[in-house]
């Protein structure tokens, strides 16, 4: 498949990849899915939170920019399973982030978010492992 600037654009085909095990006071509260394409390499992910069954309102296989990478949001204000988050970041940028009671902006430097009550982890670095959260 051609994209509108004339370069060949890749029809994904993904398998699974990994697991990365969310956990929170000693037990599991949810997992990110990692599937990779095996002809482009790209990675996706999926948010597993365990008690929640909604159905995400995204079709197919979430998607991220080249310059994106998948990474898990802490928020330390926040108890349990709404303590975390999958999100899409770049190197040096803003993360919005619905903390407790109000909107919050979050600057992300060299993947590391500059808050001491927020943190993140990349998932392309904790595949097939457990991230303790507390």
């Amino acid at each position: 498949m051609m994209t509108g600037n004339g370069m060949r654009q890749c029809e994904h085909q993904n398998v699974y990849f990994g697991v990365v095990n969310i956990r929170y006071q000693n037990r599991t509260i949810g997992a990110v899915d990692v599937w990779r394409c095996t002809k482009c390499k790209k990675m996706f992910a999926e948010e597993k939170q365990l008690g929640i069954l909604d159905i995400t309102s995204e079709i197919g296989m979430p998607y991220i920019e080249p310059n994106e990478r998948w990474a898990v949001l802490v928020c330390k204000l926040k108890s349990h399973k709404e303590r975390w988050a999958l999100v899409k970041v770049k190197k040096n940028s803003d993360i919005k982030h619905t903390c407790v009671d109000k909107e919050v902006t979050l600057n992300v430097s060299d993947y590391k978010v500059q808050d001491d009550r927020h943190w993140i982890f990349m998932i392309d670095e904790s595949i097939n492992r457990e991230v303790e959260i507390d």
